[in-house]
């Protein structure tokens, strides 16, 4: 029989992290200010899988995750789990290669992800909003939406897809040859024409969510990912309605 156990503990370990560091857990979703616990995040998980192995591997992995998000992306302002965990657990269960194979590579190239666009390298970008709540994801789809419509946020295509985007452009960051991705005089890359300083993010983003313009709603487990509605013109739309200053270099 395979062993059963309540996930809380295991998963509070996280939180505690995040309280340690003293992180203001904001969430997008409308309806309230903070995010989900990853206490209640592991009760959910518990629901549907009992597999010991499996639910400490998933732990561990978003322990890792959360850790070098925190290191990579110290000024980030949303902190919205609730999906990536359920997609984690719901691609893990049905990979070939089997769970436990699976979030591990996940984990991997995760961390490889967030340490190359962060604050330790040339890329500097200053949150994981666009990556985590799908903005980047519903641009590539709408490139070829016969062939990607079907491929989730989070799935290994998907992240292997943001590597190989990502060391190129770190190749022509190194080079000189970016127009678009300029520091910005806070010593972040921003490659919206507008303002991203915390007040202006927080404000533009809370604005999307309210009017459903966020294209992973990733404060509900049960999202349906949205890639059809144009986003990035509604972003520099409203960031203009909003009065959102030009962004400066």
């Amino acid at each position: 029989m395979k062993q059963k156990l309540t996930p809380t503990d295991t998963f509070q370990s996280i939180d505690e992290i995040l309280a340690q560091q003293s992180v203001k857990l904001l969430s997008l979703n409308p309806q309230k200010t903070l995010t989900t616990s990853f206490a209640e995040l592991g009760n959910l998980i518990a629901e549907y899988n009992t597999d010991i192995e499996i639910i400490t591997t998933l732990q561990e992995t978003l322990e890792i995750i959360v850790l070098t998000q925190l290191q990579n992306f110290p000024e980030n302002i949303f902190w919205d789990f609730d999906f990536l965990v359920s997609s984690m657990l719901r691609q893990a269960l049905i990979a070939e290669e089997g769970a436990v194979p699976f979030l591990k590579v996940f984990g991997e190239k995760m961390v490889y992800l967030t340490e190359m666009f962060g604050n330790k390298t040339e890329m500097r970008f200053r949150y994981v909003h666009d990556f985590m709540y799908g903005f980047e994801w519903a641009r590539w789809v709408q490139k070829e939406p016969q062939k990607r419509a079907h491929i989730e946020p989070f799935s290994l295509v998907f992240l292997d897809y943001l590597l190989v985007k990502g060391k190129e452009l770190l190749q022509r960051i190194n080079h000189g040859q970016i127009v678009s991705y300029k520091l910005c005089d806070t010593g972040y890359r921003n490659p919206f024409t507008f303002s991203r300083e915390p007040e202006d993010e927080y404000r533009l983003l809370t604005y999307l969510a309210e009017e459903q313009l966020i294209p992973v709603a990733v404060w509900d487990s049960n999202a349906s990912p949205v890639w059809n509605k144009p986003f990035q013109e509604m972003r520099q739309q409203l960031a203009l309605k909003l009065n959102i200053q030009p962004q400066r270099h």
